[in-house]
């Protein structure tokens, strides 16, 4: 580490994944990992709480999937408000009461109800969460990281781990320990915050527009009051600014013809939004998720839905490798899959912005193009709401694969239930047309449905293709009519040998 001979010694704790940052990306993997049986450590260098201050709002249709998955999604649909359309730009509306899911529609709701549920779900799990912990630099080899940390009283300590993710946010302590760069650039300067009452109520659920040089943005608590964002191009002041309301105040008038008495701020603050993705999400046994892999201006809601969807992503392969089910290879799945999603996820939300405050003439001719497109071409608008919403990516699949490989898994209807009720608990499940026998799913499934890694079931009606899906919901394999030896096959390359097992 350093040549300070004050430091204690590494804290003995074999067998352990440290989990760095709090927030909804680090809670829902440290409760996929705890759930899954590995020993996980929460870091956090805030003290314990949830902060109201949070910037995101919207649960998308995929992310509700998998909050689905882990039995969170009805509580949460039950504290949030349900809206049935997207506004981009220029008066553009997506409607999504015809998403192929269960969750046709965006769920507006602060990311703290989403964090306590997360952060509930943990400490059910068994997570050990360590607060007021900073992390302040890493070290790692073939064996193990371990993690040098200041906890609360100021001491310096080290936490010995088999992986550490960093789920830590833009500032990332854990990237910056790797070495990794975090290029890109700040796309809008100077983005002012304020949570405030409303003498008027706002027409919709979530109000937003952009007119000539200013933007605003308002958003439901569900106390009483509203998020406010605004930006206006003229003004590039630094973020140790502080913002008065009048200048909230007068963005929401110039963007939305009105500021709706806008009263009683309890909190006002200065940011800028970049445009940065990390080269790498995984160095050694230190992966990256959320914020600390990937920023993208708030246009569309995607940045929480991104940073749930790499956890989602990460969990079950993280404690698969470290229950001895697959080999470490599978962990290099995480970078090919999640990687570009989140390159996708930057280019999109920067162009919703771009066209939102588009300023030249041939900027706005490109917008009033895209609108038309978008408004008028089914195939063009279902697969704009399909990277909004999250729905609409997939992975790769290997050469001469089934069709459905790689795509994500609707929630389909089984005899037993819903796809994503048998998904709870972290394991795969098969589905397949008529009940299978144990002669039929061999020794690598009958082994991984004995120890609750694998549930068999059967459609409802309909389908006669036989499916593997996921922990996370995407298809593994599929097959028509495959016999014995080829569900076996498939089996043992998703789940491991019995013996492994």
């Amino acid at each position: 580490m350093t040549g300070n001979t004050h430091t204690p010694p590494t804290t003995p704790t074999p067998g352990r994944v440290v989990v760095v940052g709090s927030g909804p990306t680090g809670l829902l993997l440290a409760g996929d990992l705890a759930a899954a049986g590995v020993p996980v450590t929460l870091v956090e260098k805030r003290p314990r709480g949830i902060s109201n201050l949070s910037r995101a709002f919207v649960l998308h249709a995929r992310t509700l999937e998998q909050l689905d998955a882990r039995g969170l999604a009805d509580d949460l649909e039950r504290k949030g408000q349900a809206l049935d359309r997207i506004r981009l730009f220029g008066g553009l509306a997506l409607a999504l009461d015809t998403l192929p899911s269960r969750f046709n529609h965006l769920l507006v709701i602060p990311q703290y109800e989403v964090e306590e549920a997360l952060r509930h779900r943990a400490e059910e799990a068994g997570v050990r969460f360590a607060y007021g912990t900073e992390v302040t630099g890493l070290r790692q080899d073939a064996g193990g990281v371990t993690l040098q940390v200041r906890g609360a009283g100021g001491e310096p300590e080290e936490l010995a781990a088999d992986y550490v993710v960093g789920t830590d946010g833009m500032r990332s302590a854990v990237r910056a320990a790797i070495g990794l760069p975090f290029p890109g650039r700040s796309v809008i300067r100077s983005v002012v915050l304020a949570d405030v009452r409303l003498d008027e109520e706002p027409e919709s659920l979530l109000t937003a527009n952009a007119v000539g040089d200013a933007f605003a943005f308002i958003a439901p608590f569900g106390d009483g009051y509203y998020r406010v964002i605004g930006w206006h191009r003229g003004r590039d002041i630094p973020d140790s600014e502080p913002v008065g309301l009048d200048e909230v105040k007068e963005i929401a008038r110039l963007a939305l013809g009105r500021d709706y008495g806008m009263r009683d701020a309890r909190w006002m603050s200065r940011f800028h939004s970049d445009e940065r993705q990390a080269p790498a999400y995984r160095v050694g046994r230190v992966f990256l998720a959320g914020d600390a892999a990937h920023v993208h201006t708030p246009a569309g809601g995607q940045g929480m839905n991104t940073g749930l969807q790499d956890a989602a992503n990460l969990g079950w392969k993280l404690a698969a490798v470290f229950n001895g089910q697959a080999e470490a290879a599978l962990l290099d799945t995480y970078q090919t899959e999640r990687h570009p999603v989140g390159a996708s996820v930057v280019r999109s939300s920067g162009g919703i912005v771009r066209l939102a405050m588009a300023k030249y003439p041939w900027t706005r001719a490109l917008r009033a193009g895209i609108t038309a497109v978008l408004g008028r071409v089914g195939p063009a608008r279902r697969r704009a709401v399909g990277r909004i919403t999250g729905i609409g990516y997939a992975y790769g699949a290997p050469r001469g694969a089934h069709p459905m490989v790689g795509t994500r898994a609707p929630d389909a209807a089984l005899r037993s239930g819903r796809l994503y009720e048998a998904l709870r608990g972290g394991r795969f499940v098969m589905i397949a047309p008529l009940p299978y026998g144990a002669g039929e799913i061999g020794r690598a499934g009958e082994a991984a449905e004995r120890t609750g890694r694998l549930a068999v079931e059967c459609w409802a009606g309909g389908p006669r293709t036989t499916v593997l899906v996921r922990p996370d919901g995407y298809v593994a394999w599929a097959a028509e009519s495959p016999d014995a030896a080829a569900v076996e096959a498939a089996l043992v390359a998703a789940l491991g040998v019995p013996d492994r097992a």
